[in-house]
């Protein structure tokens, strides 16, 4: 006759319960612990050096990043990519952290968008407006590769370009080139279909604004006007003091012109990108070929700094403004001074606002 007591409610079999239950708990823990350490291992691995991979924007590695399976899902682990070690630790931004589920690898290129002037008129400003796209990729310091370190070759200039993937837009900001004289020729050989923005602005007040800056570096600067005019004396304008040339905008843009068409310029108006930052970046995506993704709401005005602040950047979701060294308080200049230099710049004016077909009204 078979008991009536259930087979678990032996001793020996509680035992055997108890025992199966612990090395369940056991195997499952040191499993996990294993999977968690091997997960950390491919993480710290280096990645390929993204020069080694083609610069063709469609290329695929030949090999898949590994695949881990978790609770039943397929898990594919990708290394972060590094940033360029020109761009501001770039590999902390968020957009930078690219995951590639379909085994799509950014590579580094050459840029197909430059921002090449003009100095003290709003070019960081752009940069960081437009770089809140996410099909902007830019490197975040001046490469100065077409002024300075053209004999370091396309390689190099390759290397301190942002990692990207396909139909992301590729930029660079260095505002010397505008007025460097073997910069277009030596931008044409590299690619006649660059895109070029030049943001100008008011060029006196531009000038006065180069000053200030040179100014705060150097203690015991002469006075605006007695380094703006020859002899220091209000009359004849000193056309070699930089500040002063740099804002014949009409000069040098005919240098560019005779390397690249009008259409692959847009004149970007420095009081405009304060005044209404929104609308001149719309402009930008527009002349870019992008979906106006950076539009008002993105902006707020901050009344001390005096210019348009991000409600969020692209490094964070915290409100940001450009640098403390944007923004300075300007001497004050004799009026005389500002008027002679208006007269000067008068005829240049003119005839830049009728090349470029944009009148910036400027007094």
């Amino acid at each position: 006759m078979l008991s009536s007591n259930p087979w678990w409610t032996s001793t020996v079999n509680r035992t055997i319960i108890c025992v199966l239950i612990i090395f369940i708990v056991y195997f499952s823990y040191t499993f996990n612990s294993c999977l968690v350490s091997s997960i950390n291992r491919v993480l710290r691995r280096d990645p390929p050096p993204l020069e080694a991979v083609s610069p063709k924007k469609d290329v695929t590695p030949t090999t898949d990043p590994p695949e881990i399976r978790i609770f039943g899902s397929i898990v594919r682990v990708v290394p972060l990519i590094p940033g360029s070690e020109c761009n501001e630790s770039a590999e902390s931004f968020p957009k930078y952290r690219l995951l590639h589920p379909q085994g799509v690898m950014p590579t580094r290129q050459l840029p197909d968008t430059l921002i090449i002037g003009v100095k003290k008129s709003g070019t960081r400003a752009l940069l960081e407006f437009i770089r809140l796209h996410p099909d902007v990729r830019a490197a975040g310091c001046e490469v100065h590769f077409f002024d300075r370190h053209y004999s370091k070759g396309l390689h190099w200039y390759r290397h301190h370009m942002p990692p990207t993937i396909e139909g992301q837009i590729t930029m660079e900001k260095t505002p010397s080139y505008f007025i460097t004289k073997e910069v277009p020729q030596r931008v044409h050989h590299m690619n006649p279909n660059m895109r070029l923005l030049v943001v100008v602005r008011d060029p006196v007040t531009r000038a006065i604004s180069d000053y200030t800056q040179a100014a705060s570096k150097k203690k015991g600067m002469k006075r605006f006007e007695e380094l703006a005019f020859v002899n220091g004396s209000v009359g004849v304008v000193d056309t070699k003091w930089a500040p002063v040339k740099i804002g014949v905008y009409s000069k040098h843009l005919e240098r560019w012109l005779q390397y690249f068409p009008l259409s692959q310029f847009l004149f970007v108006s420095g009081e405009r990108l304060i005044e209404d930052p929104a609308a001149e970046i719309g402009r930008v995506q527009d002349f870019l070929g992008l979906k106006r993704v950076v539009t008002e709401k993105h902006f707020y005005f901050n009344a001390t700094k005096g210019f348009p602040c991000l409600l969020k950047s692209e490094s964070s979701s915290s409100p940001h403004c450009l640098g403390k060294t944007k923004g300075r308080n300007h001497p004050v200049i004799e009026q005389t001074a500002i008027a002679r230099l208006r007269e000067f710049y008068r005829p240049f004016n003119m005839k830049f606002y009728q090349i470029t077909g944009n009148n910036f009204g400027w007094p």
